[in-house]
C-alpha cells in the first residue's frame, strides 16, 4: 500500500454533484473547505447542467465510477473530515455508505439534497429510503431543510416544535444527530440541532440571501471542516453559521 502523505492542512472530502456555474455542489464545497484552511478532495456523483437561473438536466455517474474516484484518494491521503451532497441514485447511496463503513473515513456530514433551488429533482424517488437506511447510521450529522425533513419523516413542520419532532424522528431513523434548517419558516432564522438527544437552538436575525445559491452546500462543508479541525459538533455548527451569515452579507452588498 502506498504510504499516505502527511499534510499540515486537514484533508476534507466532498462526494457530491458538479454545478458547472460554481454556485452549489462540489465547487461550493471546495471553496468552503479552502476558506477554513483545509485541502479539498472531491468525487463527482452527477454532472448537472445548470446556471444561476436553474437546472436543465443531469447525467448521474455509476456507483463504480464514484468508488473509483474515492479509493485512490484514500491510498494517498488520510481524510480528516467528509461531507456528502447530491447522491442521486440508490446504487450510489449504497456504495458511498459502504465506503464510509469499510474504509478509513470519518463519519460524514450528510446534506440531504433532494431538489435544486429552482425545483429540479436531484435524487431518485426510490433512493430516498436508502438515504435513511444506509447512510444515516454512518453519518455524524444530517442537515435537512424543512421540506427535506418533511419528506423524510412524513411530518408537517410549521414551527420550532415541529422541527424538534422532525429531528427526533430522524434520529429514530438511524441518524446520530440532525440539524433542521429553518430557513423556510417566517421570522428569525432558527436552526435546531439534536445531537443524540441534546438539543441546541441557534437563532439569528434573518438576512435574505438574494441571488446567493448553495448555502446548504456551504453550511454542511463548513461544519465538516470545523469537525476536521477538532471542534465539537455544536461549535462546528455555530462557526459554520457565522461563515454563512458573512457570505450572505457579502452577496447582498455586491
Amino acid at each position: 500500500m502506498t504510504e499516505r502523505h502527511i499534510h499540515a492542512q486537514p484533508i476534507a472530502l466532498s462526494i457530491a454533484g458538479l454545478d458547472p456555474s460554481g454556485g452549489a455542489g462540489i465547487i461550493a464545497d471546495i471553496k468552503t473547505f479552502t476558506a477554513f484552511g483545509c485541502r479539498a478532495l472531491a468525487a463527482v456523483t452527477s454532472l448537472t447542467f445548470q446556471n444561476s437561473s436553474g437546472v436543465y438536466g443531469a447525467v448521474h455517474q455509476s456507483a463504480e465510477i464514484v468508488s473509483n474516484q474515492v479509493l485512490p484518494i484514500l491510498k494517498e491521503f488520510r481524510v480528516a473530515c467528509a461531507k456528502t451532497g447530491m447522491l442521486p441514485t440508490r446504487e450510489i447511496i449504497e456504495d458511498v455508505a459502504r465506503l464510509f463503513r469499510e474504509e478509513d473515513l470519518p463519519a460524514p456530514v450528510v446534506d440531504t439534497v433532494m431538489r435544486s433551488t429552482s425545483g429540479f429533482p436531484l435524487i431518485d424517488e426510490d433512493a430516498i429510503a436508502a438515504l435513511a437506511s444506509e447512510l444515516f447510521p454512518a453519518a455524524r450529522l444530517i442537515t435537512p431543510n424543512i421540506p427535506e425533513a418533511e419528506r423524510l419523516t412524513g411530518l408537517e413542520v410549521m414551527d420550532e416544535e415541529g422541527m424538534l419532532r422532525a429531528a427526533r424522528s430522524l434520529r429514530e431513523m438511524g441518524a446520530r444527530a440532525a440539524l433542521i434548517k429553518g430557513g423556510h419558516l417566517a421570522g428569525d432564522a432558527v436552526d435546531l440541532l439534536d445531537d443524540e438527544g441534546h438539543v441546541t437552538v441557534f437563532r439569528a436575525k434573518r438576512i435574505e440571501a438574494g441571488m446567493l445559491r448553495g448555502t446548504g452546500c456551504m453550511l454542511s462543508a463548513a461544519i465538516a471542516a470545523c469537525l476536521g479541525k477538532g471542534m465539537s459538533l455544536e461549535e462546528s455548527v455555530s462557526e459554520a453559521k457565522r461563515f454563512i451569515t458573512n457570505e450572505i452579507r457579502k452577496a447582498v452588498t455586491e
